[in-house]
């Protein structure tokens, strides 16, 4: 009897053995595979591109994300395309996004009077930290740089199938393509279009709209049993295309939170707010001279809502 339960203890042993190695030659091969594919990357060397990030540590679970999505074609001092501050609560697993309009009008350290984007093109994340916490009292603890090239591959992992949107009329100017009217599915180069069309109707303020979009549906499809077989992969092709000192628990924490669906849709928040700015021409082109008690008001009430609801609820 000992002996056959030996044995049966043995052979399940072998069993686990075997299909944790199964396992990890998996992740590895759909690793490497992602990173074969995503050769081109202009951060695939790893170096240090950017200076120091001093991010503050993050308070009582709350983690505020610099998202920055880098329009560079091979210049060495490229304007962020594209800025963001993606905030997660760890406790209430809500996720929000907070879009700068990239023609604010701010106040850039040694740098003087300038649009918001330029501050990137000055001194990169760390600089564009700065800007923000001395024009809008934010906090980042966190950065990460998109190069737009791998969007579209980052894109048709997660969701394979595309992704579906409303076109409000012909896009083409300036992306390569032309995306008719009316509900489509787009895939990844061309959902990359969609979002970086910047002849809108309504100017810049369409564009952050389609971002904002774009980045609740795909986070929506990120949460499938798909992508979920597909992560290593997905990790390989990113890898070269991002930039950020984001720690791997970071990572990890935010994504069980993404898979297991306790992440609600994402909530969304568009600095300036509404009836919060003016537009003006000035030495540096067109620009949004902002109202900052309005907007440090506004995103301060955004980011703090999960605070005065667990107030309210204990």
């Amino acid at each position: 009897m000992k002996k056959r339960t030996k044995r049966k203890w043995k052979r399940n042993l072998i069993l686990l053995v075997t299909l944790l190695l199964i396992v990890i030659l998996y992740c590895v091969y759909q690793y490497n595979k992602g990173l074969s594919e995503a050769s081109d990357g202009m951060y695939k060397d790893d170096e240090t591109t950017f200076d120091p990030f001093q991010g503050a540590e993050p308070q009582f679970g709350e983690i505020n994300i610099l998202l920055i999505g880098s329009d560079s074609r091979g210049e060495e001092q490229a304007r962020s395309d594209a800025l963001m501050i993606a905030h997660y609560n760890q406790e209430s697993h809500r996720m929000k996004i907070v879009s700068i309009m990239r023609d604010t009008y701010v106040d850039i350290p040694d740098h003087g009077k300038q649009k918001i984007n330029a501050a990137f093109a000055y001194g990169g994340p760390e600089l564009l930290r700065k800007t923000i916490k001395q024009n809008l009292d934010v906090d980042i603890n966190y950065y990460a740089v998109v190069d737009f090239d791998g969007f579209s591959k980052i894109v048709d992992i997660i969701a394979p199938n595309g992704i579906e949107v409303e076109i409000p009329y012909e896009m083409s100017y300036g992306i390569d393509m032309t995306l008719h009217p009316g509900k489509q599915i787009l895939q990844g180069k061309q959902l990359l279009g969609y979002v970086r069309f910047r002849q809108d109707r309504l100017s810049d303020f369409g564009r952050v709209e389609r971002q904002q979009e774009v980045i609740s549906k795909v986070k929506e499809e990120a949460a499938s049993i798909q992508s979920i077989v597909n992560l290593p992969k997905l990790l390989g092709v990113a890898d070269p295309y991002i930039d950020t000192n984001v720690d791997t628990g970071t990572i990890l924490a935010i994504g069980k939170g993404v898979i297991s669906r306790k992440s609600k849709q994402v909530e969304s928040l568009r600095i300036p707010i509404k009836d919060s700015y003016v537009n003006e021409r000035v030495d540096v082109g067109s620009v949004l001279r902002i109202d900052y008690e309005k907007n440090k008001q506004a995103l301060k009430e955004f980011l703090s809502q999960d605070n005065v609801r667990s107030t309210s609820q204990n």
